[in-house]
């Protein structure tokens, strides 16, 4: 552990997504933290980060869910998400709300600077490593937009993955592009969403892996669920799921997968 901060305040971000569908990532999430040396909290006045208003122009309505969730995370040395686009849209897109306003944009900055999409946090900021976690299966790995493209996680999950035992990867082609689900943009444009998610799962199923793993759920479920559909018996998990050895339950979208 760093020697910087030998008991770090950590306020953990559930995500909506995760909340509602698969809380499971919100167990596993605490369970590591607290492994790695953390102290979590969960603030109960968290609410959704404004992302699908903001991608939908809202800017007024993010502005306020924006504000809830500075409030809340204001106390902790850290903010940490399983979710590179939810840590992306505080991290990054809430300077574009509040640039100029004298009262929010230095509380704002300083919530963002310390916000983290959790594989990030865990192997560069906490140094973590697993011990003794042991997945039986061949992997192949999605990067997430946001995650990829705005935080530049991608070398984070595979260092955390190579200290599982038992797990081999297999490289994704177009490991980098789009799943198709983009949040609201699955919903404005179907059509075009429905064909980038078959061709990803195509791409998925060629690699003749047993498990998908990744570090967003929206797109997670978009590729399994596809992948569902058409017969495959892949099985998606989380990765933070795996290096709690919390991945030996339902899949997600599976049938037995309730949240």
């Amino acid at each position: 552990m760093p020697d910087t901060l030998k008991t770090p305040k950590v306020g953990f971000f559930v995500t909506c997504i995760v909340d509602a569908m698969r809380p499971n990532i919100g167990f596993a999430s605490i369970k590591v933290l607290e492994q790695a040396g953390c102290q979590v909290d969960v603030p109960r006045a968290q609410t959704c980060c404004g992302q699908p208003a903001f991608n939908s122009g809202d800017d007024a309505g993010t502005k306020a869910l924006a504000k809830q969730i500075i409030q809340a995370f204001e106390p902790y040395d850290y903010v940490v998400v399983p979710s590179g686009s939810c840590a992306s849209m505080i991290r990054s897109h809430y300077n574009e709300l509040f640039l100029g306003d004298a009262e929010w944009e230095p509380r704002q900055r300083a919530v963002s600077a310390k916000t983290w999409e959790i594989l990030s946090f865990l192997a560069d900021v906490m140094e973590y490593r697993p011990n003794g976690v042991c997945y039986e299966g061949n992997a192949t790995y999605h990067d997430s937009c946001s995650g990829l493209r705005d935080l530049g996680v991608y070398d984070q999950p595979r260092a955390l993955l190579s200290k599982v035992d038992g797990l081999r990867l297999t490289q994704l082609e177009g490991n980098d592009e789009c799943c198709g689900f983009g949040g609201t943009f699955c919903v404005k444009y179907p059509d075009i969403s429905n064909a980038i998610v078959e061709e990803k799962a195509n791409k998925i199923k060629a690699t003749k892996a047993d498990t998908l793993l990744g570090g967003d759920l929206g797109c997670l479920m978009n590729m399994a669920g596809k992948l569902n559909r058409g017969g495959s018996e892949v099985k998606a998990f989380h990765t933070i799921e795996v290096l709690a050895s919390m991945a030996e339950g339902p899949a997600i979208c599976k049938r037995e997968d309730i949240g």
